[in-house]
C-alpha cells in the first residue's frame, strides 16, 4: 500500500520547519554564508510560518533577509547568569566583565565605522570610547598597551567573526596581540545592525541603575487588557518552557501559575507541534526533553572526569535533604578521588584540583536546574532526584543482582536548550 502523495509532502514539510525552528533556538543569528546555510535556506523557505509562530508565542521577531536570519531572542527570565557569552574556541571560556564592556564599545565603534576596519583601528576607537567619564567612574579603563587587554579585544573579535559580522580579509589577530601585525575586516552592517535583541534602543532609557535598565530594554507594552495579559503571561512561560531545563511551579507568579495549570496542555502542545520536544510533568514543574538529543548547550551526563564528577557530586546531593557547603562537597571529592581517581586524569587527583572540580560541577548543575546557591549553602532542586541511586541489594551467588546502577532513573537526560545571543 503506497502513502498517497499529499501525506509525503506535508510530512517532509512538518521535517523542514522543525528543522528550520530547532536550528534558529540553538543558533539565533543564522548566515547565507557558512556552516548552517542549508538550515537558513530552510528557515528562509519558512519564514512566513515561523515569524507568526515566534511572535504570537514567544514575543520574539524573526527578521530573514538575503544575507541572514535573525530570530531576536529575549530570556524568560532576568534574573539567569547561566547563559553567558563564550569564547569561540574549544575552550568555550564565559566572558568576563571586561570583555562584555569591550564587546558593547567594539560594537559602538563598529556601528559608526566604515565598510572596513583594521583591528588596530577599531582598538584605538575602544580606548578613546572607553574614556567615558562614566565608564571611569564604573573603574573601567583600556589602554591596548598589556597583552591581556589585546587578548581580550581578539576574543570580542573571534566572536564578532563567528556571529558574522566582520570578515576576516587579512592577517590573523594572534599578530595583533603578539605586537608584531594587524588584522584587516569587512563589516557586514546588515548583519550587525540586527545584532541588538532588544524592544526599544538603549539610548532612550533614562535610569542608570543596570537592573532597572535590563528591565526596561525588554519591557512589554502598556497591558490594558485581559487579553494582551494573557498573551503577555502565555509568552512569557512560551519562553521559559524553551529556554529552560525545568520550569519550577514555585517560580511563577501566582497569575502564572493559574494560567499555567489551565492551558498547560495548550501551551505544550505548540511547543511539540514547532520543535519536537515532548513535555516532562512532575509534581514540582514541567521539562520539554529533547529526544533527539542536540537542541542544548549543556548536557546531563557527559563525558571524562568533570562529567564524572559532576554525576558523582549530583548523586551525593540527591541523597541529601538540606544545603550543603562547598567546602564539604570539596572534602567529598577528595574521598572521591581515592575512589575513582584511576578513572580520572591526572590534573584532577593533584591536591588542590578538589576546588576547580567541584566549581565546574555546581556551575553545570545550577545551569540544568538541578542545585541552587543559597545562604544555607548548595540546595538540591527537585529535578536532581532523577540522579538518585537506589538501595543496593546483596543477592545470593548464581542469582542476579538488584544494584541499582550508577546512572539516573530516567529515560531521558536532562538538558537545557542553547542559550541566547
Amino acid at each position: 500500500m503506497t502513502t498517497p502523495l499529499g501525506e509525503v509532502l506535508d510530512g517532509r514539510r512538518t521535517a523542514e520547519v522543525h528543522k528550520a525552528a530547532r536550528t534558529l533556538l540553538k543558533e539565533p543569528l543564522l548566515l547565507a554564508r557558512g556552516p548552517h546555510a542549508d538550515e537558513f535556506r530552510l528557515v528562509r523557505q519558512h519564514a512566513s510560518e515561523l515569524r507568526d509562530w515566534f511572535d504570537r508565542n514567544t514575543g520574539w521577531s524573526l527578521r530573514v533577509d538575503a544575507e541572514a536570519a535573525r530570530l531576536a531572542r529575549t530570556p524568560g527570565t532576568l534574573a539567569d547568569p547561566t547563559h553567558p557569552a563564550r569564547e569561540a574556541s574549544r575552550g568555550r571560556v564565559a566572558f568576563t566583565r571586561r570583555r562584555y564592556v569591550l564587546l558593547c564599545l567594539a560594537l559602538a565603534a563598529l556601528e559608526r565605522g566604515e565598510a572596513q576596519i583594521a583591528l588596530g583601528r577599531l582598538a584605538e576607537q575602544v580606548v578613546l570610547d572607553a574614556a567615558d567619564p562614566h565608564l571611569a567612574a564604573a573603574g573601567v579603563e583600556f589602554t591596548m598597551e598589556r597583552r591581556d587587554e589585546r587578548l581580550d579585544l581578539a576574543a570580542v573579535v573571534r566572536l564578532l567573526l563567528r556571529y558574522g559580522v566582520l570578515r576576516r580579509v587579512a592577517g590573523e589577530e594572534e599578530a595583533y596581540v603578539s605586537g608584531s601585525g594587524d588584522v584587516l575586516y569587512d563589516v557586514q552592517r546588515r548583519v550587525l545592525a540586527g545584532l541588538l535583541a532588544a524592544r526599544r534602543g538603549p539610548s532612550t532609557i533614562i535610569t542608570e541603575d543596570f537592573e532597572d535598565r535590563l528591565a526596561e530594554l525588554t519591557a512589554e507594552s502598556a497591558l490594558d487588557s485581559d487579553e494582551l495579559r494573557f498573551r503577555a503571561i502565555r509568552q512569557r512561560l512560551t519562553r521559559r518552557l524553551l529556554d529552560d531545563p525545568v520550569l519550577y511551579y514555585e517560580e511563577l507568579t501566582d497569575e502564572e501559575l493559574v494560567y499555567l495549570t489551565r492551558q498547560r496542555a495548550f501551551l505544550t502542545a505548540r511547543i511539540t507541534e514547532l520543535t519536537g520536544l515532548v513535555p516532562e510533568v512532575r509534581a514540582e514543574g514541567v521539562a520539554m526533553v529533547d529526544p533527539h538529543d542536540d537542541l542544548t548547550d549543556v548536557r546531563m551526563p557527559e563525558q571524562g572526569t568533570h562529567g564524572h564528577v559532576t554525576l558523582l557530586v549530583a548523586e551525593h546531593l540527591a541523597a541529601m535533604d538540606g544545603g550543603v557547603s562547598r567546602a564539604d562537597l570539596e572534602r567529598k571529592v577528595q574521598e572521591l578521588a581515592a575512589e575513582h581517581g584511576a578513572f580520572w586524569s591526572k590534573s584532577a587527583k593533584q591536591p588542590g584540583a578538589e576546588a576547580e572540580l567541584v566549581g565546574q560541577a555546581l556551575e553545570r548543575l545550577t545551569a540544568l536546574g538541578l542545585v541552587a546557591a543559597t545562604p544555607k549553602g548548595i540546595v538540591p532542586l527537585p529535578a536532581l532526584a532523577r540522579y538518585a541511586v537506589g538501595e543496593t541489594v546483596v543477592t545470593e551467588p548464581g542469582q542476579a543482582s538488584s544494584r541499582t546502577p550508577r546512572v539516573p532513573r530516567t529515560p531521558h537526560t536532562l538538558k537545557r536548550k542553547a542559550p541566547q545571543s
